[in-house]
């Protein structure tokens, strides 16, 4: 899909009751994994030439895809539709064993650009698997990251959706049960969902950490505060985004009279602004800040022009690039090699 730029002028001023105004979550945006899949893919591309194959989107943003596509990356659905020796770069969202020895076998060059905190979940996984246990993983199905942590233990995974599929859970040994979950969920619905296998397997064993990662905490978090006090909601971020997805649905339990998810300004709606004085406005975690600030101009335009950040927590984490780009080409160490842009700005 080719670039879609906001449009100046396009939502009109329209009066209405009381005083208009944006509430600006913060954090939003970019956090630290997204930052550094990114870069790696542009990293690759300087390191090696195009094309450079990625599995999978990056990070499920459309805006991010259709930049790294223009720069020369081609993104594919399998590893099996790359050239071999070519160089392949995989997602943040990680890869199942089977995927990495599907790539080793054609003889493709990997660059493993999974998110540290997803790695994390993995490496659970595995240990829970060795010892035996039975790991419930709460995540959505045909989901890329739980797709990957499943196959890291295929034979000790049992899927669960959502609170309601617990009743229908069995087990082969209660008392040796552990629940880990994908890292981008709705924290209040995960720990509902684990409430009821906790009920329903008292000997239930807890991952050793959170497994929902801090940034979609923290923009959960955000998004609630901003929500008590908005008419409207807008999200930034695609639709196969699992944490932007969930903004939209925290900002409508924690009481915003509308919520709705955009890729781009030019999206938004003039209906959605009648009798609206109050707009909240966040980004899915795979977001550039740039299609915020395009956002908030489009607003603007409308009639809020009047931001307010409301700043919950501060994000510092910087995750090392893949040990393949942490150098220039010329050998030295890359200015870029704690990944550490995109980094939040009102």
């Amino acid at each position: 899909m080719p670039r879609v730029p906001g449009v100046r002028g396009r939502l009109k001023d329209i009066p209405v009751p009381g005083h208009k105004r944006v509430l600006l979550a913060a954090p939003r945006g970019y956090c630290a994994g997204v930052d550094r899949a990114v870069i790696a893919v542009e990293k690759a591309l300087e390191h090696y030439g195009a094309p450079v194959y990625v599995r999978k989107q990056i990070v499920h943003n459309i805006h991010v895809v259709t930049q790294l596509e223009q720069q020369g990356a081609i993104f594919v659905d399998e590893v099996d539709e790359v050239p071999e020796g070519a160089h392949i770069v995989f997602s943040a969202h990680g890869v199942s064993p089977a995927v990495v020895n599907a790539a080793s076998d054609r003889g493709l060059h990997a660059i493993d650009a999974t998110c540290p905190l997803v790695t994390k979940v993995h490496r659970e996984a595995v240990r829970f698997a060795r010892d035996d246990y039975e790991i419930l993983l709460i995540g959505h199905e045909g989901h890329e990251e739980v797709e990957g942590t499943a196959g890291e233990a295929p034979d000790h995974v049992t899927l669960v959706n959502s609170p309601d599929d617990v009743a229908n859970i069995e087990v082969r040994d209660p008392d040796k049960v552990v629940w880990l979950s994908q890292t981008t969920l709705s924290v209040d619905e995960t720990m509902e969902t684990v409430r009821r296998l906790r009920e329903k397997f008292p000997k239930l064993a807890d991952p050793p950490s959170d497994d929902i990662c801090y940034a979609t905490q923290n923009r959960q978090v955000a998004i609630k505060k901003v929500a008590q006090d908005a008419d409207l909601v807008i999200v930034v971020g695609s639709a196969n985004s699992s944490n932007s997805v969930r903004l939209v649905e925290v900002a409508l339990e924690y009481g915003a009279k509308a919520a709705y998810r955009v890729d781009y300004a030019s999206e938004v709606e003039q209906e959605w602004l009648d009798g609206v004085a109050t707009v909240g406005v966040t980004s899915g975690a795979s977001v550039p800040e740039e299609l915020v600030k395009e956002l908030l101009d489009a607003l603007a335009d409308a009639g809020y022009g009047e931001v307010s950040e409301v700043k919950t927590a501060e994000e510092d984490l910087m995750f090392s690039l893949p040990k393949e780009l942490r150098r220039d080409l010329a050998g030295n160490r890359d200015a870029r090699a704690l990944g550490g842009r995109g980094r939040s700005a009102p």
